[in-house]
């Protein structure tokens, strides 16, 4: 298995570099309910977090109220936050946007969703973060490797993912 992501990483290497795009199309209500962060390029916010769950609820005002909670390195309490995600104002593509904290959003793009929303990958235009989630709290390691692939052909530099230890 080591040889054929081996294989799969420098055969990427060679690959000229993808868009990295927000997806053309995502269901509001497929999306909405729990992931689980397995890897992540980190945030100032999620730097040392782990076991990160994000439940997105979807509100009558058309954005999700977002609560996260995660575990904080050598501890066993629950930590939680909450955030806001606004899909775009118009069309229903994959750039939406976070507000971490009340003015400022930040761009938050769904840049690969599986057809039955099993996992989504979630990134920054400017390569900034990267997040592999999933519905469960794991994912087929075949699976993984290739979304590393297409993220390294997308330009975001992979070597910084990190396990969220679910």
């Amino acid at each position: 298995m080591k040889i054929l992501f081996v294989i799969l990483f420098f055969t990427s290497s060679l690959l000229p570099v993808e868009k990295n795009v927000p997806v053309a199309k995502v269901d509001m209500k497929k999306y909405a309910g729990t992931w689980y962060s397995l890897y992540s390029i980190p945030t100032i916010f999620d730097k040392g977090s782990r076991e990160t769950t994000t439940k997105y609820t979807l509100n009558k005002d058309g954005y999700f109220n977002v609560l996260t909670s995660y575990k904080k390195p050598n501890d066993e309490a629950i930590y939680s936050r909450t955030s806001k995600m606004f899909p775009p104002e118009e069309g229903s593509n994959g750039e939406l946007k976070a507000q971490f904290i009340w003015p400022i959003k930040v761009d938050y793009w769904i840049i690969e969703l599986a057809d039955d929303y099993s996992y989504v990958v979630v990134g920054h235009p400017e390569h900034k973060f990267l997040f592999i989630m999933s519905r469960v709290k794991k994912m087929p390691k075949k699976t993984y490797d290739e979304i590393v692939v297409r993220c390294k052909a997308k330009g975001y530099e992979v070597t910084k993912l990190t396990s969220q230890q679910h």
